[in-house]
Parts: structure tokens; C-alpha cells; sequence
């Protein structure tokens, strides 16, 4: 009797604690979790479009800084650029973009969702690029394991090579035969041929950027992608388009949510406006007032707004002639490069972001203060990732630097051409049309465009030397990258141009940033890494110089 009572117990024990554990599990199993079950392949390749502008946005405005396209702050590159500062880059690079896209290949591939996966990889691609050139070696093969806490890096060059690699795949992915469903594509609205010419234009990066370690293969490959003659073309062009929307989310280009809402905001770069407005004298550039909006016409005579216009420049600038304080007298009101001063009460006054690339206001000499989100173009700004006319300053490069195919000269100004078109192309597709149109007729923007290709082709033939050449090509191409400091801070590290950068404030402020330091969320949590000794480590297609050949 007790040996019934006992197994009949055991085995009423043995089926509730089943049906507890199968019960426990669904209770412990979140139902708004993302699992392979319930996960949907186009709302993830919709987070991870929308994750890659960000990670590209964080990336783009410290190279802008850094080269000058807009003030840096601090007085020394090591205070500006600290471990903690690229937390967020990197945490969106791991934990939201790559590992999105391991979860998505999977579903992707079951589903035979062919465009999905070409969208993917080529973000991926890019985001491996991004981050060796960047921080030079970075996690790859033991990254994204959740078994492995302590990735191990592999070599820049290596990941470099799998993003070029995923480039082939993602071709194959977007010209296959068949494919289900339609991906929401936030860039090219379903368009393969351009996803495609988008593909061959990163493989111009990747060769141009290599050039200096494998200068066969980098020539090969340009005129091999010059004979297929299918890279970016008019039109084709690489943006992320924002909205207009105020909150819930901010769906804003973030440089005119962070100005136009109170004012303030971003300092512009004393030394890039003066190459715009002042530099070629008697020639009259046709983007500053899309790039720039002025809030004062003239300088301001207080030296509580504005300090610098009691100070002397200090001595290095003297010595070198370096533009100091203000670029001319018609209230282009920014800072010089890396100045630590605190912010007087020129929120109002200071200049602001224009209609390009952020929709602001085009400057038509108003003169307002821009403390109204209902100005401009009200935010919905692009970020110009890869355009057109960025092909031609590459190929420009390419021509001078390896002897690739094509006209350096003829490459550069239908660069410049391009830009310059694409500037107002753009501009007049916003709120601010009818502004632009009024103020900047197309017959003197044309005329005013054409004066300034032709002064760049008369520099262009009068450099001296291959350098000079080189030169002349690097400014114009920086000019051009208004708005994309990721291209910049590659171009200044690659070739060492533009030359004559406005210098530091400070006399020493430590070597220039050739690679960020490693982030604290990388350092802290993973046992195996090891930082960098200074910013002064180079990725490995920089093999140029120590600073200060760069500075």
C-alpha cells in the first residue's frame, strides 16, 4: 500500500513539475521579445537602415571637426577625443547594426528575400569599412558569438577585405533572377541598378583608400571599374532624406534640431568659411549661402560676443599667416580651430547651418535670428553620404596618385560641376524654393558656377608639381564634402591635403587623430582588449607620417 501510494505520489510529482516547467517557460518567455518566430525581416532592415545614419552621422560630424569643416572645441585633440566618446558608435555598430544583420541573413535567406540580404550586406560593408577606418583592427571573427565575451581583433586589413567580399555578395543579391518580397528601402525606393552603382562606388573607396599598401591591385581595380563605367552617376546619388517632424520621434536632420530650435548650437569653422567666401579673390563661390546661414551682415565690434577681435592671434598663426577670428567682414561669424572658450551670448548671432545639407535657411541677407523650428526647410535635410560628384574627386585622386585611366584635370572640375549643381538641385526641393529662387536666379548661380570651375582649372594648370596638383583636387573635393566628414577626415589622413590647415590655437595640442581610441564599453567588458597607446595609431592603409605631417 505504501509502495502505490509513494509511486502514485512520484508520478503526480513527475507530471505537475512537467507541466510547471512548460508553464514556467512560457511565462519567462517575453511575449513583445524579437525571436525567429515573430521577428519580421522588413522591420529589421528597417532598424538597420535607420541604425546605419546614426552610426555614419556620429562618425561624419568627429571628421568634420577634426578637419576643420566645423569647429572643434577643447584645446587639445586628447581632451576632445577620450575613450568614453565613441561609446555609442561602437555599442550601435556591435549591438544594433551587425548584430540585426545576423539575425536577418537566416530568416532572409529561407525566405529567398534577395534584395533584403543585398541591402544588408552592402550596410554591413560599409559599417566593417567604417570601423578600421576609424580604430584600425576591430572584432570581427569572434564577434557577435554569444558564447564569447572577449572578442579577440582581428587585423584592419583582413575586415576590409570581408567588406569587400559582402560588396560581391550583395551584387549577386541584388541582380538575382528571383526574389520575394519588397524591402521598405530608405535609400533608392527599390531601385537595384542604383543599389548596384552604389556597390561598384564602394569599391572605388576601398581601392583608393588602399593605395598605399597594395598600389597594383588598388590600379587594377579603378580601371577595371572605369571600363565597367557603372559607379554613381547623376541622379544616383547617397542620401539619408529626413522629415520635418518635431517629436515622437524627432525625425529632424539633427543639425537643424540642434540650432533651430533655441538658437546656438554648432560654431562654424572660422578657416573652412574663409576658403569658401574669402580665399579666391575676385571669384565668388556659389555654395556658401546654402551651406551657411548668417545671422548678423557685419562683425560685431563687442568683444563680450566675440573676444578674439580685441586678442592677437597667436604666434604660430602669425608666423604661418593663418586666417585668425573672423573670415572677412560680412558677419561669417564662427570659431578657429580647437578653441576652448566658453559660449558668450552670440546664440543668436553666431552663424548658423544653411539649406544644405541640414534645411535650414538659404542666406538671402535676412539677417534673422533662427530660434523658430518653422525656418527654412524645417529640418528635412539629407545626410550626403556618397554622391555623384564624389566619384569624380576619387577618380581625380586615383589619376595623379597611381596613373589610373582618365583626365585628372577633366575629372576634377566635372566633380566640382557636379557638387556645386547638385548643392542647388537639392536646396530647391525644400520649403526654401521659392526663397532660392527669388534671391539666386538659376542664370547668376549658373554664371557664378562656371567662373568658379574655370578659376579652379586655371590653379589646376598652374600648380607646379604633381603635389600642387594633388592639392588643388584635395580642397576642392573637401569643399565639396559639406556635411560628410567621414570622407574628409579619410581624404586629410590618405593624402595629407588640403595643405595649410588652420592650425590649433594652442602651440602643442598633441598629435592629430590618426585612429579613436578603443571605447570604454569595448575596454571594460572584454578581457582580451588592449588599448592603444595614443591617438597617434594609424589604421592599416595609413602609412603616411607621424604627425605633425597632419596636425
Amino acid at each position: 500500500m505504501k509502495k502505490f501510494l509513494y509511486g502514485l505520489t512520484v508520478a503526480t510529482s513527475l507530471v505537475f513539475a512537467t507541466s510547471c516547467g512548460d508553464k514556467l517557460e512560457e511565462l519567462l518567455e517575453n511575449p513583445n521579445a524579437v525571436n525567429a518566430q515573430t521577428a519580421s525581416p522588413d522591420f529589421l532592415l528597417n532598424r538597420i537602415q535607420l541604425d546605419y545614419q546614426s552610426h555614419w552621422f556620429g562618425l561624419a560630424d568627429r571628421g568634420a571637426r577634426l578637419t576643420r569643416q566645423i569647429n572643434q572645441g577643447s584645446a587639445l585633440y586628447e581632451a576632445a577625443y577620450t575613450a568614453p566618446n565613441t561609446n555609442g558608435v561602437w555599442t550601435n555598430a556591435y549591438a544594433n547594426i551587425l548584430a540585426d544583420i545576423d539575425f536577418l541573413m537566416p530568416l532572409a535567406t529561407a525566405a529567398n528575400l534577395q534584395r533584403h540580404m543585398g541591402i544588408a550586406k552592402t550596410v554591413k560593408a560599409m559599417v566593417l569599412m567604417d570601423l578600421v577606418d576609424s580604430f584600425g583592427d576591430v572584432p570581427l571573427t569572434e564577434a557577435l558569438n554569444p558564447a564569447n565575451f572577449n572578442p579577440k581583433t582581428d587585423t584592419g586589413a583582413s575586415v576590409y577585405q570581408a567588406a569587400f567580399a559582402l560588396l560581391n555578395e550583395a551584387a549577386g543579391h541584388f541582380t538575382a533572377a528571383t526574389s520575394v518580397g519588397t524591402p521598405n528601402d530608405y535609400f533608392y525606393n527599390r531601385n537595384y541598378t542604383k543599389w548596384v552603382r552604389l556597390v561598384n562606388t564602394l569599391k572605388l573607396k576601398f581601392f583608393i583608400n588602399t593605395k598605399l599598401v597594395a598600389a597594383a591591385a588598388s590600379t587594377a581595380g579603378i580601371n577595371a571599374l572605369i571600363a565597367e563605367d557603372n559607379m554613381l552617376k547623376v541622379g544616383d546619388d547617397f542620401v539619408f532624406q529626413f522629415g520635418t517632424t518635431a517629436a515622437d520621434p524627432d525625425s529632424r536632420h539633427p543639425k537643424f534640431a540642434g540650432q533651430y530650435t533655441q538658437g546656438g548650437g554648432d560654431y562654424q569653422s572660422t578657416s573652412y568659411m574663409w576658403r569658401l567666401t574669402e580665399e579666391k579673390v575676385g571669384i565668388e563661390d556659389p555654395r556658401p549661402r546654402y551651406y551657411f546661414y548668417r545671422q548678423v551682415l557685419a562683425n560685431t565690434t563687442n568683444p563680450d560676443e566675440q573676444e578674439c577681435i580685441t586678442q592677437l592671434a597667436p604666434p604660430h598663426y602669425l608666423v604661418g599667416n593663418f586666417i585668425y577670428c573672423n573670415p572677412g567682414t560680412r558677419g561669417y561669424w564662427g570659431r578657429d580651430h580647437l578653441d576652448p572658450d566658453g559660449i558668450p551670448p552670440d546664440g543668436l548671432k553666431r552663424t548658423a547651418y544653411g539649406v544644405y545639407p541640414s534645411a535650414g535657411r538659404f542666406d538671402n541677407n535676412s539677417a534673422a535670428p533662427v530660434n523658430n523650428n518653422l525656418l527654412g526647410g524645417r529640418g528635412a535635410g539629407i545626410h550626403p553620404i556618397m554622391l555623384a560628384a564624389f566619384v569624380d574627386f576619387m577618380l581625380a585622386e586615383a589619376a595623379l596618385t597611381l596613373g589610373t585611366t582618365g583626365n585628372a584635370k577633366t575629372l576634377l572640375l566635372s566633380g566640382i560641376t557636379k557638387q556645386i549643381n547638385y548643392v542647388r538641385t537639392w536646396s530647391l526641393t525644400t520649403a526654401e524654393a521659392s526663397v532660392i529662387t527669388a534671391f539666386d536666379p538659376a542664370e547668376q548661380y549658373n554664371r557664378r558656377r562656371d567662373n568658379y570651375v574655370t578659376f579652379v582649372g586655371n590653379q589646376f594648370d598652374a600648380a607646379a608639381n604633381a603635389s600642387e596638383r594633388l592639392n588643388v583636387v584635395a580642397v576642392e573635393y573637401w569643399l565639396a564634402l559639406f556635411g560628410n566628414g567621414k570622407e574628409a577626415f579619410d581624404l586629410y589622413r590618405r593624402t595629407g591635403k588640403p595643405e595649410r590647415m588652420q592650425p590649433a590655437l594652442e602651440g602643442n595640442p598633441g598629435p592629430f587623430i590618426r585612429t579613436y581610441l578603443y571605447p570604454n564599453v569595448y575596454m571594460v567588458t572584454n578581457t582580451n582588449a588592449v588599448q592603444k597607446k595614443d591617438l597617434a595609431a594609424k589604421t592599416f592603409w595609413d602609412t603616411n607620417p607621424d604627425s605633425p605631417w597632419i596636425y
